[in-house]
Order: structure tokens, then C-alpha cells, then sequence
């Protein structure tokens, strides 16, 4: 299993692979996200317990899904979904942790893990651009704005699409050293 830890002066984030085991952690985020004022911006998550436990299995046996644990308590995840060398980041913290710098120290610690580990093209990441705190995390993590896409996840009350631009952001990976051009011959 993998295992990633990041230390500041202040803490330790304990960074690993998600398991099946982690679901009702998995839960209380969720159930906290859609009561966040950014749930309209995304895919809703599960929150029934057969749901989040068949979701949480899921995303473990994905093997790119990463619990964050502060005191050994889930206080998030990173994720990414890969195809063909481009690695699109997701992520999603308890609200009680936003705005430590939990969030950026975690992606940070994974992306760099991602990089060293896996064949990256590019990173990519979606967000709403009303997602302030999203949209500023990105920067921080060296993304930029690529384009923009209009979205709808969700319906009001009377039915209509809740319509948000979307963000695209991309972040090339740093490039490798040849080893091989260094070897004498």
C-alpha cells in the first residue's frame, strides 16, 4: 500500500491508499459536502450506507484514490482518474479543515508522488470558477486556466439545470532527467 507523509513545524498529514474500510469516513464528507455551498458545482456523492460502502470499494480497488488523515482521522481525499498518461485530480476535504492548508500540502505531496511513480503527459483538474477556494488551490499547485466549459450537475426546485462555467486547469509535469545520457560509455 502506498504511503505518503508530509510534515510542516505545525503537523503530520498521513497520506495512503484509500480502503473499503474508510467508507464511513467517506461518509461523514460527503453528508458534509452537500451542505457545502460549492455541492451544486459537482457530481453528489452518495451518503446512504450501502451506497457509500459499494462507492468507498469502488474507488479503493481504483488505487489512485488517497485518504488524507490528520491524528489519524480521514479529513479528505485526492483522487485521480488516468487515461493515457493525463491524470485529472479531484479532491474533497471536511469542511472542519478547509483553510489550513491541508488541502495543498496533501494534492501537493501526491501530485509529486504521481510523478515519480506513474507515466504523466499532463495533470489536469475541473472546478466551477465561482469555486473560489478550488480555483485559488489550483494556482497554488502550479495549474493554470486552460478554457472554460459550461456545466450542469444539478436541478432546482422547479426542475431547470443549474447552469456554472467550469474550469479546466492543466499542469505539465517536471521533466525528467535522462539518466541514461549521464552513464559513461
Amino acid at each position: 500500500m502506498t504511503e505518503i507523509k508530509k510534515f510542516t513545524d505545525a503537523y503530520c498529514l498521513h497520506i495512503r491508499e484509500l480502503t473499503s474500510e474508510d467508507w464511513q469516513a467517506m461518509q461523514r464528507i460527503a453528508v458534509d459536502f452537500r451542505n457545502s455551498e460549492y455541492a451544486v458545482y459537482d457530481m453528489p456523492l452518495p451518503v446512504r450506507e450501502d451506497e457509500i460502502k459499494a462507492l468507498t470499494k469502488q474507488f479503493a480497488e481504483n488505487r489512485l484514490f488517497f485518504a488524507v488523515l490528520l491524528d489519524e482521522k480521514m479529513i479528505g481525499y485526492v483522487c485521480f482518474h488516468e487515461d493515457n498518461g493525463i491524470f485529472d485530480l479531484g479532491y474533497c476535504f471536511h469542511s472542519d479543515y478547509q483553510g489550513n492548508g491541508y488541502a495543498r500540502e496533501a494534492c501537493s505531496a501526491i501530485l509529486e508522488h504521481i510523478e515519480k511513480t506513474k507515466s504523466v503527459k499532463t495533470f489536469t483538474a475541473g472546478t466551477a470558477l465561482e469555486n473560489i477556494p478550488s480555483c485559488k488551490l489550483l494556482e497554488k499547485l502550479g495549474f493554470v486556466l486552460e478554457k472554460t466549459e459550461t456545466l450542469s450537475f444539478h436541478k432546482d426546485e422547479y426542475g431547470t439545470d443549474i447552469v456554472f462555467e467550469g474550469g479546466i486547469f492543466v499542469k505539465k509535469p517536471k521533466e525528467r532527467i535522462n539518466d541514461d545520457k549521464y552513464k559513461n560509455n
